[in-house]
């Protein structure tokens, strides 16, 4: 819960307008706070664990009929094609004065109606060079940051996993929706071909499965029954976002291996509190993982190098251990959550210069 509070008069409106909790939704819930005590700012969306509350847009239109004092617009900083439809009505038909900054995570060609949406943006904010390889219009590269009071390494890391009431010494876990596109089924495959050679770990995955991927799951569950494996790789289910850092915490390793990710927080995260981590060649994570020293990187897809990796990553739980103390030093130069406030601040700031 944050004490500031946003402004009635705010120079910046923060739009989340999707209902279900994204990683899009973290990274506003994670930066709104901050934000709040360096710009007057109100938050348009669904509201949020950090107990800002959101206003309508309906409302966001109706308070930038005209500008804040002591500026020439209001900036909507948007993140999703639908928000950047909203802004682009507001500004060109009903004539706002706002400007819009949109934050592009996409590492592919966007289609051709989001290019276009793209394209009409007064500041575009890319989260990866790659990402911004595929904007044209790429104002500044502000990668993601992680609260790092939030996700910080628990007392004794080495030991955490006892927290956890499952079997083991050390915990493996992977973190996201349990689906193909997040490689689910890469990391049980992995998982069954590594864990008869490594018999104090337990991997858990947490996630949700949604209605159209619960036969999914359920494939996985009985593969790794066949395996006699259902002790020791425990799906979680969906873990509330307030309690996932725990996991995180309990965990000797952290598995990101989606088939394609625009960023990937959650090996961030994990890297934050301590955690190894082995990703694959997708999203932002060849900019945390340094083979042999904060972990190992796979090719998307390969459950038989995966679960080498793995292995390789684990045979020493205190090389282990110092390979999640070189991830959080990683994250914590160059991927704090006050970094990557401050870099959007740069983008607000150049925008209310040009005036």
């Amino acid at each position: 819960m944050t004490s500031a509070r946003p402004s009635d008069d705010p120079e910046v409106i923060v739009f989340n307008l999707k209902k279900r909790y994204t990683g899009v939704s973290a990274t506003v819930n994670a930066l709104v706070p901050i934000q709040l005590g360096q710009w007057r700012l109100a938050y348009c969306g669904t509201p949020l664990p950090h107990g800002v509350p959101g206003m309508t847009l309906k409302q966001a239109i109706a308070l930038s009929r005209k500008p804040p004092a002591g500026r020439a617009f209001r900036i909507w900083h948007v993140r999703r094609d639908h928000e950047m439809m909203a802004g682009l009505w507001a500004r060109d038909v009903l004539r706002l004065p706002i400007k819009l900054v949109f934050t592009s995570a996409a590492q592919h060609l966007h289609g051709r109606f989001p290019r276009w949406l793209i394209s009409r943006m007064d500041a575009v904010i890319s989260t990866t060079p790659l990402a911004a390889r595929f904007v044209p219009n790429t104002t500044a590269v502000v990668p993601h940051g992680i609260d790092l009071q939030r996700f910080a390494p628990p007392p004794d890391k080495v030991n955490a996993w006892a927290d956890s009431g499952l079997p083991g010494r050390y915990g493996i876990g992977t973190f996201g929706r349990v689906r193909p596109d997040k490689g689910s089924d890469v990391f049980v495959d992995a998982m069954i071909a590594a864990l008869p050679h490594l018999p104090d770990a337990t991997a858990v995955i947490a996630g949700l499965a949604q209605p159209q991927h619960q036969a999914y799951e359920t494939a996985l569950r009985e593969k790794i029954a066949a395996a006699g494996l259902s002790e020791r790789i425990v799906f979680l289910g969906e873990v509330p976002a307030a309690e996932v850092h725990r996991w995180y915490q309990r965990c000797l390793l952290c598995v990101a291996c989606p088939r394609y990710e625009p960023f990937g927080l959650t090996p961030f995260e994990a890297a934050a509190t301590g955690c190894a981590v082995v990703c694959s060649r997708t999203g932002a994570f060849d900019q945390l993982t340094e083979p042999g020293e904060t972990g190992e990187l796979v090719d998307t897809g390969d459950a038989v190098g995966l679960a080498d990796a793995v292995r390789r990553v684990m045979a020493d739980p205190q090389r282990t251990l110092a390979m999640g103390e070189a991830a959080r030093q990683r994250v914590t130069e160059r991927f704090s959550l006050a970094q990557e406030a401050a870099g959007i601040g740069r983008v607000y700031r150049q925008l209310f210069d040009k005036t």
